[in-house]
């Protein structure tokens, strides 16, 4: 029976092969018992220079798509983005979120927390200047959009108008708008008229907060100065976490027409409202 036999093992011909461009050989030999001599072949293996390979690299390095930044909250919408922000100008005793150090002295007092009924009156005063002066903005409507935010059920100066007539009516002298609040009042007038992102996040935070920290300012106030009284300052008709989803809601839809930069100048103005809103409360100790 015949049979094939190999007389080598497979050897490669070439030295340093990643260093020269020429592909190297491979070479078998057979015996066979129908033939007397030795049968060899070459076959030629092709080998890739590393420079192809590198360039390869470089290409699909520079052809992958970046990831997208992602900003805090913005899975959840602009609203989130809007509580994140505001959050960490907070202090730590008033958000577990807050990286605000207490330093000045008026905040100092705002800690240890005692109120007095002219400060307070003071208080709903500029308050209600303020509110007045939101509601006019979203029924004016400078901008299409503001329309939107006309009877949220968030509106307080009809509530505010009530409890000064109450406090009137108790022989209190009701005072004129202060400083506080007749400098809010304006500037919300004029960014309302140029600036609609940076109008928004003073509309948001001036909402927002008074439906969480204000409440708790609300309780503490009436336990000390009012008996227990509760204002109408602090009352909704309806369920008020539903009135802020709604107006969540809205909100998210009006910043998905705007750009990234336009998002984030309404985020920059966060500081701002702060400071402005922190005045007017200020007054509750004055």
């Amino acid at each position: 029976m015949a049979s094939l036999t190999p007389i080598s093992q497979t050897q490669f011909l070439f030295n340093k092969p990643l260093l020269k461009s020429s592909s190297p050989r491979l070479e078998t030999c057979f015996q066979s018992s129908f033939v007397s001599k030795r049968l060899c072949f070459q076959l030629k293996v092709p080998v890739f220079d590393r420079m192809p390979l590198k360039n390869t690299a470089v290409v699909a390095a520079t052809t992958a798509e970046k990831p997208k930044k992602r900003y805090p909250g913005e899975a959840k919408g602009f609203v989130e983005e809007m509580r994140f922000v505001a959050m960490k100008l907070h202090t730590r005793e008033q958000a577990k979120e807050g990286e605000k150090e207490v330093k000045e002295k008026e905040e100092e007092a705002v800690r240890k927390w005692e109120p007095s009924i002219d400060g307070y009156l003071k208080f709903l005063v500029d308050s209600k200047l303020v509110y007045d002066t939101l509601e006019e903005i979203v029924e004016k409507a400078s901008f299409p959009f503001y329309a939107e935010f006309r009877n949220t059920g968030l509106e307080r100066s009809e509530k505010l108008a009530k409890d000064l007539e109450w406090f009137k009516e108790q022989g209190y002298n009701i005072p004129k708008p202060s400083s506080p609040g007749v400098s809010y009042s304006q500037i919300l007038q004029e960014l309302s008229e140029k600036d609609p992102q940076a109008f928004i996040c003073h509309f948001y935070n001036i909402y927002f907060a008074h439906s969480a920290g204000g409440q708790m300012i609300g309780r503490k106030v009436a336990e000390q100065l009012l008996n227990k009284k509760e204002l109408e300052f602090y009352k909704w008709d309806g369920d008020l976490s539903q009135l802020l989803q709604n107006v969540r809601d809205k909100l998210n839809k009006v910043a998905e027409g705007w750009t990234r930069e336009e998002k984030d100048h309404c985020l920059e103005e966060t500081e701002k409202s702060f400071k402005h809103s922190g005045e007017i409360l200020r007054l509750i100790l004055s």
